[in-house]
């Protein structure tokens, strides 16, 4: 694995505020002037620029005459295809994505490390330290970056506690014995909030656990062939409807199942990009009545793989989302980034496919 981190690649900047809000948006600032110092020194040597939503549906090949040339922008605009939400949403149906990592703040790497390890059964794939920036990451999961849904941890020097907020539900893990697990958990000294049994009205046998930190992890049983464990992000929404329609149109996903459940007075719905038992998913819940939480400060995001950041900020944008980076190569690094935000605030960042695997090498 490369010795550079995926943490850039998020972006998920180290923790200096106790107001969250605040510091998302001098993360975001940061990212931002210095991709915007890198983008000028690229405008000055290509000479020009065309908006890329001029280019949408547009091979970058065509920008060459035969003799090597750059076309005239005006020819370009031309041939180029209009914008429309039935090209946007054609091209996502192509678009090849993926929920690579969740990301999130912990207080204790070391002892986070250990409880996933140990209890839960993850595998540590990667770490790196960075003294000179005070922070330090650490990637875990049950396989590959390149084919599986990991998490990313960050931790920050001297910041050992975080507030979680209440938008925040939990992470969901698929276990072949759930009440083994639970045992293994209480024997480590692990929290048990709720205990092993059948989800009410239902067959399937579930318990939650949570970690050193706080996090909320729901164990599922599956028996036999499990291809992703870690298979959940569960984050609490104000309006699921208005969720639904933004992640299929502005991210592409899929509405996976939805149910209503009258007596506890909520809806879930849940989005991928794939079928629940093959893949991650994200779970999305309307509390009746409920239409703002606190996201808290530590909680990240979710990075997800696309073809093309350039066209994902477009569609996001044309179906009504807030991009909060714009799409770019990060400096020195040059992964293609671009990170946006949810009707609820949310955030999360697509990574070029291509760069996404290069950073793996």
């Amino acid at each position: 694995m490369a010795s550079s981190s995926l943490h850039h690649i998020s972006p998920f900047r180290p923790y200096q505020s106790p107001s969250s809000s605040s510091s998302s948006r001098r993360d975001v600032s940061v990212l931002a002037a210095a991709y915007s110092a890198s983008r000028r020194l690229a405008l000055i040597q290509l000479g020009t620029a065309i908006p890329q939503s001029q280019l949408f549906g547009v091979n970058a090949s065509t920008l060459l005459k035969s003799d090597g040339n750059m076309t005239d922008v005006s020819t370009v605009a031309n041939i180029a295809k209009p914008l429309t939400e039935e090209n946007a949403l054609d091209w996502l149906r192509k678009d090849k994505r993926r929920m690579l990592h969740v990301v999130y703040r912990v207080g204790d790497l070391e002892k986070t490390i250990k409880f996933y390890t140990e209890c839960l059964g993850m595998k540590l794939l990667r770490q790196r330290n960075i003294p000179e920036e005070r922070y330090a990451n650490a990637f875990l999961g049950y396989g590959p970056e390149e084919s599986n849904f990991v998490i990313e941890l960050t931790y920050n020097y001297g910041v050992d506690k975080y507030d979680i907020g209440t938008g925040f539900g939990h992470f969901g893990i698929a276990v072949d014995d759930v009440a083994k697990t639970v045992d293994l958990v209480k024997a480590k000294g692990g929290k048990v909030t709720r205990e092993p049994g059948p989800i009410k009205g239902g067959s399937t046998v579930i318990a939650l656990i949570e970690d050193p930190n706080g996090y909320k992890f729901e164990l599922l049983e599956r028996k036999g062939r499990i291809p992703e464990p870690l298979c959940q992000v569960m984050l609490r929404v104000g309006d699921i409807d208005r969720s639904i329609k933004f992640y299929e149109q502005a991210y592409g996903m899929d509405l996976l199942r939805k149910r209503d459940d009258l007596e506890k007075k909520y809806t879930i719905a849940v989005m991928g990009y794939g079928s629940e038992d093959e893949s991650a998913v994200l779970e999305l819940i309307y509390n009746y009545g409920i239409t703002e939480y606190d996201r808290g400060n530590g909680y990240g995001q979710i990075a997800i793989g696309t073809d093309d950041v350039y066209k994902t900020a477009e569609v996001v944008k044309l179906f009504g989302g807030d991009i909060v980076l714009e799409p770019g190569p990060l400096p020195v690094i040059n992964t293609k980034i671009t990170a946006c935000v949810d009707p609820d605030g949310w955030k999360s960042v697509f990574v070029d496919n291509v760069d996404f695997m290069k950073e793996l090498e």
